[in-house]
């Protein structure tokens, strides 16, 4: 079945905010809407065919898959109506030395662009008959122009380091979903290509690292979850089969900014000792957890926790980690998780299963 033949089964209703449907008709635009949003795009659906039948590890992979491409839809939406109205933070002298011109023509591109790769990947579940999932209510943490472009590069760093993942799943199980691997492979490259745009946009090379971090499905799932209103999706959550952490992590020290949430930090490419915090460390100090980091496609990595410290009647632990950045870490996004022993751990597939609280992103400039 053709994705153009079964757009009409693909849509749901979504909630604010922000308000939907958008003006574009998205997530159900009409015939005529769909046509504006493809050549604001600067491209077309393919006209392969998709998966038919799909494996459940399959099925959960792409009803993630939608769900993040819903909260990408959105927060490109809010960007360019912030930058459109020239709200407070996201004004011209918010964002020089950038061509306000070429910044909006950008981010329009950008927004239609992951409206497509949403209804595409509906489209997929539709075509192998599964329900096509609605959109849920989205928050994000941020409040100008500097925060927010920060913030998409990290978001995208996650999704290039968890589609090759999703490919490689659909190459193992053998399934019919193993067509749709040039798609994904083709949407990687896209979103690659947004990326070398917001990090020169932060006037940072368009490339941060030869080979980029690698992700495991479990953290990008643990990660859509902060930006999500509680008890907002239409599915819940639970009913995708992703493994949930025991608790949170947080990273206290150092901090980019106040307003910046406790699960993101930015760090210079150096060694340095880190301060976290978690929700679920009982008797933390015994030496049976370890705080692991994923960066480029190294090993994964586990350092002691060190100083451990809870206060008596509190459910918040804090302790020390050494950040070892110098010991052949890679620029741009790192992943950090606690996980119960020390590994070795082979990949991030094997610390996802041991990560008991999670997920920190720290991103190396």
């Amino acid at each position: 079945m053709l994705l153009t033949n079964i757009l009409v089964l693909a849509v749901a209703v979504v909630a604010a905010p922000p308000r939907f449907p958008l003006p574009d008709g998205f997530p159900n635009p009409s015939p005529a809407q769909l046509l504006s949003i493809q050549k604001a795009a600067g491209g077309f659906f393919p006209s392969t065919p998709l998966a038919r039948n799909l494996t459940p590890t399959a099925i959960a992979a792409i009803q993630l898959l939608v769900n993040n491409e819903y909260h990408e839809a959105a927060f490109f939406s809010e960007l360019l109506t912030n930058l459109t109205n020239n709200v407070p933070g996201y004004c011209t002298k918010d964002i020089h030395p950038l061509d306000r011109g070429l910044l909006i023509k950008s981010i329009t591109a950008i927004k239609n662009q992951e409206e497509l790769h949403a209804i595409g990947a509906n489209a997929i579940l539709v075509s192998a008959k599964q329900q096509p999932l609605a959109p849920c209510q989205y928050t994000f943490p941020v409040t100008n122009f500097k925060n927010a472009i920060l913030f998409a590069q990290t978001f995208t760093d996650l999704a290039l380091g968890t589609v090759p993942e999703i490919q490689l799943q659909f190459a193992l199980d053998g399934g019919d979903e193993a067509k749709n691997s040039v798609t994904l492979g083709s949407i990687l490259a896209q979103e690659g290509q947004q990326d070398g745009f917001f990090r020169y946009a932060q006037r940072k090379t368009p490339s941060a690292a030869p080979y980029l971090t690698g992700g495991a499905v479990a953290f990008a799932f643990d990660l859509l979850q902060k930006l999500i209103v509680p008890n907002s999706c239409p599915k819940p959550l639970s009913d995708l089969g992703f493994k949930t952490f025991q608790s949170s992590l947080w990273i206290e020290i150092p901090k980019p900014e106040p307003s910046w949430p406790l699960w993101l930090s930015v760090l210079p490419p150096k060694n340095a000792t880190l301060t976290f915090s978690s929700s679920g460390l009982e008797d933390g100090g015994s030496g049976k957890y370890s705080l692991v980091y994923l960066s480029g496609q190294n090993a994964p990595l586990a350092v002691p926790i060190l100083n451990y410290h809870r206060e008596p009647g509190s459910k918040i632990a804090s302790f020390h980690a050494e950040f070892p950045f110098e010991t052949n870490f890679a620029n741009g996004l790192t992943i950090a998780v606690v996980t119960l022993g020390n590994g070795p751990f082979e990949d991030a597939a094997a610390v996802a299963k041991a990560t008991i609280s999670g997920t920190v992103v720290i991103e190396v400039n």
